[in-house]
């Protein structure tokens, strides 16, 4: 834009006296006319775009758009060229403007145009100039330029000299050109052959993996299926998930989202895809057999793999905000649909109540846009298949008016949902707003990722814990944040890392993050990591330094697959994964971002997977490691056993002095005699009884192994100062008798009858 008159011209419209640009009451036409086609009446039921066939036999796709507010909504049909013809949807109900078109198949190209005021210092942002994505969308075709969003894809005009008003002078240039467009999908599939594991929350191992990240680099997937939802299908990739154990799988965002600006003019892209824009369809970058439909029937059918390996899939949700982001972000949907009633705004109107730091929150108090997430929610299930739900910063989605309320309408919505009620819902209880940070809070139904544990545990192995208190609590399924109206020890998911912060071994590498890759100066991501780099930073030749890290590595997923709860790990960390100290790479679609599978053949890390697989298999086959209620610490039996005991070295139980008390050494006693419930045939459950000595210290410890009623006699299970695990039994010790545990180890004991 070389001059203010040129400014002008792409704004049309002139400053009022106040200072505030005049409002533009009719939209701009391209200079060549439009072809319109023919349009009924149609339904305002169900939203989005459906193919049927109508009354007298003819097949067409019915639109229908909520959008409060609008004076007038044009369909736009977009051929293979790019042509673009236009329907003018004069039927309202309800809100909802909405007609069928006859001849429109699937495969179609589509988006609207929406009418009305402009006026920002209202909340009113409509403008006809911009082609709007369908919230409704199955599917999404096409992207945005890799160089950067266009300034056509603004509402406002992006440059405008004045930035502080930038945002209210509006931009009157077709965006249609720059945009994706949705695509009208058939709903020809059925889940007749499906069969869902339905694995019970207690036994869940859930692994969070990255669909491309996992896949890119597989050397066992054909090339053309890296980095796709075929490719996490392929039987390579879902023969490593068996071979662990895991459960289900959580995948990071896979709705459709969008690249942020500031991103691709730096040659980066979202990564993480925590950026949505279309809450129905399958991200489309993650496909190998197209992107006009043909990526909903390979999401199935990804489903359908995993389904029969006895995998569930969980997909990680993203309904807290959309892709644009603040009043100087695009106009992609939402905003230029109805953006008073789409999202949060401050009191002046203008500006956004933003509570999650990506500039916008979805105002969830309105029913529309409870439909809109419900709506999708329900999709996903019953159309997609999927088992359950992990919701990014769910307090915001929580808060009614401002305040988070766990009696809001968002949660009692799903509470009493027939279809959402009977999935696996996992909150992330916390947004960055005042009053955000909610762990312990969410009502039954819910689990929560619980960062007490992972605090504590990181805490913990680098002996920088002042007692052992949180540890307890932790490593027995949190009761003081979870025992409380019926909720159960597997409401706490615990973790000790996740896609967001260091690998796992990273967190034993590094004391400060190292982002520089990210372009931000290395000011993004926490410097809260409660890391340790074991003596150096970074990667070492250092052969002591090595082995300890690995030891290291050792102690903290065996702490995590033994303790009381539902554990997840991150793809990548059982075979040592590393993102060179980065620990907010969600801008990193390349070797930092992707799971590296040359560590499966290092003889350095190899083992590493086969301790984790042998504990996750130890997990499945003794109830008494994924307890369905909580421990009471009483005894059940004349002899004064108890369900749960803890030690001190001498082979002692803990006094509430030893508690308080500076302490690197835990033992935790797990009685097999005393686990609540029965099993399907309604026996009682009995399994076996377990010591674990957690030891942090440097040096070694001898810890008196406790005698009866605890046990006679105990073998080694586990040792994690030992590169490898011997599969046969191990060595047997006399109760009473200390046995010395390494410097920084786990051992785990079965007691012997």
């Amino acid at each position: 834009m070389s001059s203010a008159a040129e400014q002008e011209a792409v704004a049309g419209e002139r400053a009022t006296g106040d200072g505030r640009p005049a409002a533009v009451v009719n939209g701009v036409r391209p200079a060549t006319p439009v072809p319109t086609v023919p349009v009924r009446p149609g339904r305002p039921t169900p939203l989005g775009a459906r193919f049927r066939v109508g009354p007298d036999g003819v097949a067409g796709t019915n639109f229908a758009l909520w959008a409060g507010g609008a004076e007038g909504v044009e369909l736009c049909l977009f051929d293979e060229r790019g042509g673009e013809s236009r329907a003018r949807l004069t039927e309202l109900t309800h809100e909802i403007w909405h007609g069928f078109v006859p001849g429109v198949l699937p495969g179609q190209r589509y988006g609207y145009r929406v009418h009305g005021r402009w006026d920002p210092w209202t909340g009113a942002r409509w403008n006809p100039a911009k082609l709007l994505l369908d919230p409704y969308a199955r599917a999404v075709d096409g992207d945005y330029a890799p160089g950067g969003l266009a300034p056509q894809v603004y509402g406002h005009v992006r440059d405008w000299p004045e930035q502080h008003v930038a945002d209210t002078v509006r931009d009157d240039r077709d965006s249609a050109p720059y945009v994706p467009k949705g695509v009208v999908v058939h709903d020809d599939d059925d889940w007749a052959d499906d069969r869902r594991p339905k694995t019970p929350w207690a036994d869940s191992v859930i692994y969070e993996l990255h669909v491309k990240g996992f896949t890119q680099r597989h050397p066992g997937i054909p090339e053309e299926l890296r980095g796709t939802y075929a490719g996490l299908a392929h039987p390579a990739a879902v023969e490593h998930l068996v071979r662990l154990g895991v459960t289900a799988v959580e995948l990071l965002p896979v709705h459709q989202f969008a690249h942020e600006d500031h991103l691709l003019r730096r040659g980066l892209r979202n990564y993480w895809g925590y950026n949505s824009i279309g809450y129905f369809a399958p991200h489309a970058g993650y496909a190998a057999s197209g992107t006009t439909g043909q990526q909903v029937g390979e999401f199935k059918r990804m489903v359908r793999a995993l389904h029969a390996a006895g995998v569930e899939v969980i997909l990680d949700v993203v309904y807290n905000h959309t892709a644009e982001a603040g009043e100087l972000g695009p106009t992609l949907s939402l905003k230029g649909i109805d953006n008073r009633g789409y999202y949060r705004l401050q009191p002046d109107a203008r500006r956004y109540a933003d509570y999650t730091g990506c500039g916008n929150t979805l105002h969830v108090v309105q029913p529309h846009v409870l439909r809109l997430i419900t709506d999708s929610l329900r999709y996903w299930v019953t159309e997609m298949g999927v088992d359950g739900f992990r919701f990014d910063l769910a307090a915001a989605l929580a808060r009614s008016m401002h305040d988070v309320d766990m009696l809001s309408p968002f949660l009692a919505v799903i509470a009493q949902d027939p279809v959402l009620r009977r999935v696996k819902l996992i909150a992330e209880p916390w947004d960055i707003g005042s009053g955000g940070y909610q762990v312990g809070a969410f009502p039954p139904l819910w689990t929560e990722w619980n960062d007490r544990y992972r605090d504590a545990v990181r805490d913990f192995w680098r002996h920088a814990l002042p007692d052992v208190r949180e540890m307890g609590y932790r490593l027995s399924g949190s009761s003081d944040l979870y025992a409380w109206g019926g909720r159960r020890p597997y409401a706490s998911v615990n973790h000790v890392t996740a896609h967001d912060g260091f690998t796992l071994r990273d967190l034993v590498s590094y004391d400060r993050k190292h982002n520089e890759a990210n372009g931000e100066g290395n000011r993004d991501g926490t410097d809260d990591n409660r890391s340790w780099n074991s003596g150096a930073e970074g990667e070492t030749e250092d052969e002591d330094v090595r082995t300890l890290r690995r030891r290291q590595l050792r102690n903290l997923l065996t702490t995590l697959l033994l303790s009381t709860g539902v554990p997840m790990l991150v793809a990548g960390d059982e075979m040592g994964r590393t993102q060179r100290g980065n620990n907010n790479a969600y801008c990193q679609d390349n070797e930092i971002g992707w799971v590296d599978w040359t560590l499966l053949d290092d003889p350095d890390w190899r083992p590493l997977f086969e301790l984790t697989s042998r504990l996750i298999a130890l997990r499945h086959r003794h109830p008494v490691l994924r307890r369905r209620a909580f421990f009471s610490g009483r005894a059940h039996s004349a002899d004064g056993l108890r369900d749960l005991a803890w030690f001190t070295p001498r082979g002692a139980e803990m006094t509430e002095g030893d508690w308080y008390a500076p302490a690197a050494t835990l033992g935790m006693y797990l009685s097999g005699r005393d686990i609540p419930g029965r099993d399907e045939h309604g026996a009682p459950i009995l399994d076996d009884s377990f010591l674990a000595v957690l030891h942090a210290g440097e040096g070694p410890v001898d810890f008196v192994l406790p005698g009866p009623p605890w046990a006679e006699r105990y073998e080694v299970v586990v040792d994690t100062g030992r590169e490898t695990q011997a599969e046969a039994p191990g060595v047997e010790h006399r109760a009473g008798s200390p046995v010395t545990v390494p410097g920084r180890t786990v051992l785990l004991l079965r007691v012997l009858t």
